[in-house]
């Protein structure tokens, strides 16, 4: 077998070794076993188990991306986008083995001491984020509603593996479309706005004090 393909067993072997046993529980002798790749290839193409924590990670990352895009993009641009970013969470907590986000698992693990894992989680929580702050956006919401959509989806995602329940998706959803809601009630134009900005004019009964003194 030629290197890539190689590669790409090693790399499909350790994600599911790591995701469910831990990265620090899963030596490189175990991903030997499980992907029948020697530790002489092994250690060829990824020369410390930190290297190839950090393929891993992000392999997972392209993969989020490609399946996240594609969900989303069957749907017209606006708020229906957005919310089903939180659909799309749901189906992810609902498959079995759900063991909460692999960057969040990673990071926990391995964040402190390798600057390469670090990295690799924080780009992909960065990507995800702006991913949000464009469909915020779409939705017509305000650039600062990116910040709590970003929380409340991270949030979900370990609130359903500590529960083992998908339900903080739809719980996180809920919350979204009364933030947004709040967030276009707030940032509709004036009554004054949407009259191009004149002033009403002042109740015909008040007087003024010049009116007044010709009246006596």
């Amino acid at each position: 077998m030629d290197d890539t393909t190689v590669e790409a067993r090693v790399l499909d072997a350790a994600d599911r070794l790591f995701y469910e046993h831990g990265i620090r529980a899963v030596g490189m002798d175990r991903v030997r076993d499980a992907s029948g790749v020697s530790l002489k290839r092994l250690y060829r193409l990824f020369p410390a188990k930190e290297s190839l924590v950090e393929a891993v990670l992000r392999q997972r990352d392209r993969a989020f991306r490609r399946a996240l895009v594609a969900h989303v993009a069957g749907l017209p641009a606006g708020p229906a986008r957005l919310m089903s970013v939180f659909t799309f969470l749901y189906d992810w907590f609902a498959e079995p083995g759900y063991r909460g986000c692999p960057f969040v698992n990673a990071f926990g693990e391995m964040g402190a001491t390798s600057a390469g894992v670090a990295s690799a989680v924080t780009e992909q929580k960065a990507a995800f984020e702006e991913f949000l702050a464009g469909l915020v956006a779409e939705a017509g919401g305000s650039p600062a509603l990116t910040a709590p959509v970003f929380i409340l989806a991270n949030g979900a995602m370990v609130a359903a593996a500590v529960k083992a329940s998908p339900e903080p998706a739809r719980d996180a959803q809920r919350a979204v479309e009364a933030l947004l809601d709040a967030d276009l009630r707030h940032h509709q134009p004036t009554t004054t706005q949407q009259r191009g900005g004149r002033m009403p004019a002042a109740p015909s009964h008040t007087a003024t004090a010049a009116q007044r003194r010709r009246r006596r």
